[in-house]
């Protein structure tokens, strides 16, 4: 008996021991299984923040891409007209297809302003001529007038004086060639709006003499300008296109992120299969040696109960012994059989209170 709690004793130390030396493998398993947590968690951060950021990049080039595609510009031209000075009345014509543009013409619902500047020399011809007329038509594709404009135009004066002080004044820069003898005339000659129908192909500008007179201005060079304004509310949409833009590029960077939430996870969260599956592992691993410590213990359990029982087995055998071989003795002696069998009583009552909280204990 002696042997066996001793036995019993030494393996209760045994797993004592041992579950105290599995403290620390748990503590760093734990403390390993904690960083990888968190280096996973800051790499797929790092990596959702990235693919967001990429996102958000092609939601705004999208967004603004479309805008300004969608949004229409004013119409701003400036070209060089050439008069034909062999006809009795110079003309010009600008034509529409020979500019490169995305459409021919102004766009529908235009209204366009036409200006003409001429670079006219300060000669005594000029001055002599005096008041001119000029005449401007827009054509349609099929050659018809669309509209058309006439009015008159001269060389401002300036007084001899003026003149001869102006060139005194500018004696050096009129020697080196950094200034001339010439005046620029501004002159607005169509205002028209686009129509459906009857689209703009061509301007032509006519230089008609003075009634009773065949004298034409001389010309250095002429230029032809047009602009355009917007209707209101695509004027509207223009001054506000920025914010639009801003406003297009955030539906679309939620339907982007929609799209990549629904359909492409994974390029989201690339890391989450590899964690899961990990965590599966470790999580079955850990269910396995639970279980299998649970079995131990509770089959070591069953060991020292069958032990415990046995052994209480045993005193109460003898224990039958002392008092069978007490009871044969003298009456005279049977009350101090008596009390030595209580005394033996209580004896076993305590050894065998010692052994259970010994079994207990382990």
């Amino acid at each position: 008996m002696a042997f066996e709690s001793y036995r019993s004793t030494e393996a209760a130390t045994a797993r004592i021991e041992s579950e105290v030396l599995k403290i620390p493998l748990r503590v760093t398993h734990g403390s390993i299984t904690l960083v990888r947590k968190i280096g996973f968690g800051v790499l797929g951060a790092v990596h959702v923040v990235m693919v967001l950021i990429s996102v958000m990049i092609l939601a705004g080039f999208l967004g603004v891409g479309l805008v300004h595609y969608c949004v229409e510009e004013p119409v701003f031209l400036r070209e060089r007209l050439f008069f034909d000075y062999t006809d009795v009345n110079p003309k010009a014509v600008f034509s529409f297809d020979s500019i490169k543009r995305r459409q021919m013409g102004v766009p529908i619902g235009h209204t366009f302003h036409v200006s003409l500047e001429l670079l006219v020399p300060e000669s005594d011809y000029n001055r002599q001529i005096g008041v001119f007329q000029l005449a401007a038509e827009l054509l349609s594709s099929n050659g018809l007038v669309i509209a058309k404009s006439s009015q008159p135009c001269m060389l401002p004066f300036r007084s001899l004086p003026i003149r001869l002080l102006r060139t005194c004044l500018m004696s050096i820069p009129l020697v080196l060639g950094i200034s001339a003898e010439t005046q620029k005339i501004s002159i607005q000659i169509l205002n028209h709006k686009e129509g459906h129908y009857s689209r703009t192909k061509s301007i032509r500008v006519t230089l008609i003499p003075r009634a009773g007179t065949s004298y034409l201005p001389q010309l250095y060079e002429s230029e032809i300008l047009m602009k355009s304004k917007l209707p209101w509310t695509k004027q509207i949409v223009r001054n506000w296109k920025w914010t639009i833009s801003i406003w297009v590029t955030l539906y679309i960077y939620i339907l982007l992120v929609i799209i990549i939430i629904c359909c492409c996870r994974p390029l989201l969260f690339p890391l989450t299969g590899v964690t899961l599956g990990e965590h599966d592992d470790n999580d079955r691993d850990l269910g396995t040696k639970e279980s299998k410590e649970k079995e131990m213990e509770t089959r070591d359990e069953r060991e020292i109960s069958e032990l415990v029982r046995k052994w209480q087995q045993k005193r109460r055998k003898r224990k039958g012994m002392f008092l069978q071989r007490d009871i044969t003795e003298t009456v005279g002696s049977s009350a101090s059989s008596m009390s030595v069998t209580r005394e033996d009583a209580s004896m076993v009552v305590e050894d065998t209170e010692d052994s259970e909280s010994v079994c207990l204990g382990d």
